[in-house]
């Protein structure tokens, strides 16, 4: 199948629609840290263990590290909780049907856990972008994104996250606050 052809207001609105913002960072990291963070952001991966290692401080390294390597499974459990809550979304009519737009969906959940892992890894809860998230707003209007289940999800990430975890309310801003940016779209 090929890929969809999209408008240049589109692709525009895809490139600008960055959740994350180290800007506020420069108190409490160094320009090496703040590279490194900005880097895995562009490339849109998880920190890796040398990342990890090199960013101070630390003490919250090993949360992103088992969030990053449970993220599969992580995902798969938020997706259920969605499919659950929202019968019929994936169905011709639903708010994710076609198949490719339930994918792009899953697809976000993976980038949401991802920036989550920024901000625990640097022990910063102001790690999304008031800017990138109004880019992003504006495209999942677009799109005609079912911003309830997209909610719904990122608050699935949330549980399933937690209920991993020995210290759960240690990270539990970290989701909130992308929780209380997303639920601004709706």
């Amino acid at each position: 199948m090929a890929p969809p052809q999209f408008s240049a207001a589109v692709l525009a609105l895809i490139d600008k629609a960055r959740i994350v913002s180290f800007a506020t960072w420069s108190e409490t990291h160094t320009p090496e840290t703040l590279q490194l963070l900005q880097a895995a952001d562009d490339d849109r991966r998880y920190l890796t263990d040398a990342d990890l290692a090199a960013i101070d401080p630390i003490s919250l390294a090993p949360v992103a590290t088992f969030l990053r390597d449970h993220a599969t499974e992580i995902i798969d459990e938020a997706r259920a909780e969605v499919l659950a809550q929202f019968p019929g979304i994936t169905e011709p009519g639903g708010g994710l049907y076609p198949a490719e737009r339930a994918t792009a969906c899953w697809r976000d959940f993976w980038q949401f856990l991802r920036c989550v892992t920024y901000g625990i890894a640097g022990q910063r809860a102001d790690y999304t972008s008031l800017i990138g998230l109004d880019y992003m707003n504006q495209l999942y209007r677009e799109f005609q994104v079912p911003l309830p289940a997209m909610v719904a999800g990122l608050q699935a990430l949330k549980s399933a996250s937690l209920r991993r975890l020995e210290n759960p309310e240690s990270v539990a801003v970290y989701f909130d606050r992308l929780i209380t940016d997303l639920q601004k779209f709706t």
